[in-house]
């Protein structure tokens, strides 16, 4: 093994991406593959919280008139498009993430840059574009946690997992990308994660280190 490379379980965080109720099946936004991983993500999630481990859940959130809208999208939620909008119900993280159901967002906590705590171990952090890592306080708060390591979740991999997890490369964490609990995630795509250091896992592995 690669000791530069190599996942430390003993000093991890659990990332999920932008698993919210707007990119499930059926909904405005949905993103194919997505509701089909969260059984895996809860359970990853149940793991971490039993084990005092930390979790962050990354969020996108557009504001009603679009202005903080990425450019490809921005035009369409200009007009209207009722996807991932500060306070409404599909803006939400989905049920299954949640350490409990009286958990909601705090959009304005949020949109301000702010870290919404959530639990003892558990925050929410907005990204306004599609790294994790950009313009957000995720360094901070990681580095605050002595954390080395950081396992990655949700939706949608060509995008801001994928993004997220270049950023985290750059910035010299250890990676983990759970193939069953990704969306979106392609063949070339676990290539292109071996090519820069990352590990593959399934959840259950994961949770068998964790759980050691």
């Amino acid at each position: 093994m690669d000791e530069y490379i190599e996942p430390d379980f003993s000093s991890v965080a659990l990332i999920s991406i932008d698993t919210q109720k707007d990119v499930l099946d059926g909904q405005p936004f949905e993103i194919p593959g997505t509701t089909a991983v969260l059984p895996q993500m809860q359970t990853l999630l149940q793991g971490f919280r039993k084990h005092n481990k930390p979790i962050v859940h990354i969020v996108r959130i557009y504001k009603k008139d679009g202005c903080n809208a990425d450019l490809c999208r921005r035009k369409s939620v200009m007009r209207g498009a009722r996807v991932l909008i500060e306070n409404t119900p599909g803006c939400e993280l989905a049920d299954e993430l949640l350490v409990d159901p009286s958990v909601s967002l705090d959009h304005q906590k949020l949109l301000s840059g702010s870290i919404q705590k959530v639990s003892t171990n558990e925050v929410i952090i907005y990204k306004p574009r599609w790294g994790a890592f950009y313009q957000t306080p995720l360094d901070a708060h990681l580095k605050s946690l002595n954390v080395s390591t950081l396992i990655f979740t949700g939706c949608n991999y060509p995008n801001c997992p994928r993004t997220s997890i270049y950023q985290a490369s750059e910035r010299d964490y250890k990676i983990v990308l759970v193939e069953d609990a990704v969306s979106g995630l392609y063949p070339i795509g676990l290539t292109e994660m071996k090519n820069i250091g990352v590990f593959l896992m399934k959840s259950s592995d994961v949770l068998a280190r964790i759980l050691s």
